[in-house]
């Protein structure tokens, strides 16, 4: 049976995430063609002169592909981070979700990077603006993101995730719901998932629109150097009269000149 139908109609410069309930499975299915996020995202790369390695480019594709999935199975109000530290390639991957404004970015960090005997995945949550963050921690083996978030469900939130790659752009997450079919969900494969509508009673519950945006202005990129250096300038620019600084959640880079870090220094006095 295949999902309902609606008058939605979704902007196409953003990746349509639609959320659907297998009632006969009580299981959830979250699935999405994200090509348009990921020519979003490597213009970003480009734009900023990201050199990323292959490997690392793929991790964060990947991340950022289980990350979009998970945040559209979530509730409209939350905001979400996930920060991951591998060891194996040594790095962390950084990607945080604004569910109010379906806004996602992302990074990595390849310097000063924790070396440990365990690959770390963490998740905050803050469930409504202006709230404090819930933390989860879990270890996971191996370098792939879809089989890290998928631990992270079934260790944080006890519930089993299923991750499918279904060809091109369009990947599906499947998440079990109290009283879920168990066998099946772990039995499905790529080719259960795309026959779904043929094969299931689905229920459409949502249709959500994400795109890739961090939010960094140059006003935020200078309060947080200025918190860095303690408002001095001189240790700031070092005789220089630009210094460049990277967002700490999407790496883009800002340039900003002491003209304009001493004029927004005097005005937050």
């Amino acid at each position: 049976m295949a999902e309902s139908t609606s008058s939605f109609a979704p902007n196409l410069s953003d990746t349509l995430v639609t959320v659907s309930f297998l009632r006969k499975r009580n299981a959830l299915l979250v699935r999405g063609d994200l090509g348009t996020l990921f020519i979003d995202y490597m213009l970003h790369v480009a734009d900023n002169r990201l050199n990323y390695d292959e490997q690392a480019g793929r991790l964060l594709k990947e991340g950022l592909t289980a990350f979009v999935l998970h945040c559209a199975s979530r509730p409209r109000l939350e905001h979400i981070a996930w920060t991951v530290n591998l060891q194996e390639p040594l790095l962390n991957l950084f990607l945080a979700g604004d569910n109010e404004d379906c806004m996602v970015t992302g990074r990595l960090f390849t310097e000063e990077v924790r070396r440990g005997s365990d690959n770390l995945f963490y998740s905050d949550i803050v469930p409504r603006r202006g709230e404090q963050p819930r933390r989860s921690i879990v270890h996971f083996k191996g370098a792939q993101m879809f089989r890290a978030a998928e631990s992270y469900y079934a260790e944080s939130e006890q519930r089993t995730a299923r991750y499918f790659e279904l060809g091109g752009d369009d990947y599906a997450l499947l998440l079990s719901h109290p009283d879920c079919d168990l066998d099946w969900l772990q039995r499905a494969s790529a080719t259960t998932v795309r026959m779904l509508a043929e094969t299931e009673t689905l229920t459409l519950v949502e249709r959500r629109q994400y795109h890739w945006e961090c939010g960094c202005t140059q006003e935020k990129i200078m309060r947080v150097v200025a918190q860095a250096y303690h408002g001095n300038t001189q240790a700031m620019f070092a005789g220089e009269e630009t210094i460049r600084a990277q967002c700490p959640r999407c790496a883009a880079v800002h340039t900003i000149t002491r003209e304009a870090m001493e004029a927004f220094l005097a005005q937050t006095k």
